[in-house]
């Protein structure tokens, strides 16, 4: 990972920590993911002239995606209703890089030598502390978890599929940008005809703008991410990626008050140690 991947990875890292918690103060988790998700086609339609459009090799992948992140969008909202954003979050995010490492071994024929592979266990262990410690009091609300986990394994699932979508796709805007437009209609869509119809205009009003700022930060995050997959492993990019649940804990305390306390401090600072065996030379 070159220091421009990293760099690209941890601005990734916060802009979705930022949409993330702008779809989690939305009170209404329908109206959030339908301004952010219809922000994100309009977005990918004004940036599809100005990329190549994707190879044909990579629309079976662009697809598959879709589909997936429709069911991710789905359990992030669930996670967000049942959980605290300091809680959903982390799990959610924490869990997909030991799976993303597993998947792109498999599939992606990248086996992770024992520095990345170190890095990237202690930085889900610590990942996992942010999200699970300093609960003192608390009984664990284990549906929450559980759709948080769900959530974890449907975001390795769209990393993988994306980061051997993007490389095939010949152009990692177009890339983006089509997915974008593909996998941002169907919730919109069943908002408006199955849900709100005429007054849709009169619910979406008072949170325009906070959505469409979601919007921005959601593509510019992911289209990061997608970039950085042509030009690293998919594992590594995973693990650093989620340096946003550092971004996401501080966010939960600063603005929705909750709990962050010295055991998650203790576990962020086993993440950064953790990212930096992943980023050692070897």
């Amino acid at each position: 990972m070159t220091p421009a991947v990293t760099a690209a990875v941890l601005l990734a890292a916060v802009t979705h920590a930022s949409w993330n918690a702008i779809a989690h103060r939305i009170t209404d988790k329908l109206v959030g993911f339908t301004l952010i998700l219809a922000g994100g086609v309009l977005i990918g339609l004004l940036l599809a002239p100005f990329a190549a459009f994707p190879a044909a090799g990579a629309w079976p992948y662009l697809t598959l995606s879709a589909v997936i992140h429709l069911v991710y969008v789905v359990l992030l909202m669930t996670s967000f209703r049942l959980g605290d954003f300091g809680q959903a979050y982390p799990i959610a995010r924490g869990s997909a890089p030991l799976v993303v490492t597993v998947f792109a071994a498999v599939f992606a024929h990248e086996v992770p030598d024992a520095w990345a592979a170190a890095g990237i266990v202690l930085s889900c262990t610590g990942l996992t502390g942010v999200a699970l410690w300093g609960m003192r009091g608390r009984r664990p609300d284990w549906a929450a978890i559980v759709a948080a986990l769900a959530t974890g394994l449907s975001i390795a699932s769209y990393t993988l599929v994306d980061g051997l979508g993007v490389r095939a796709s010949g152009s990692s805007l177009g890339y983006t940008a089509w997915l974008m437009v593909v996998q941002g209609v169907a919730i919109p869509a069943y908002a408006v005809c199955c849900r709100w119809g005429r007054e849709t205009g009169t619910v979406l009003r008072p949170h325009a703008t906070l959505g469409l700022l979601g919007s921005v930060l959601s593509v510019s995050a992911y289209g990061l991410v997608l970039w950085a997959q042509t030009r690293a492993e998919l594992a590594p990019v995973a693990a650093l990626r989620e340096s946003s649940i550092l971004v996401g804990a501080a966010i939960g305390t600063l603005f929705f008050e909750e709990r962050f306390g010295a055991p998650r401090i203790a576990a962020a600072g086993l993440l950064v140690v953790g990212i930096g065996l992943m980023l050692h030379p070897g």
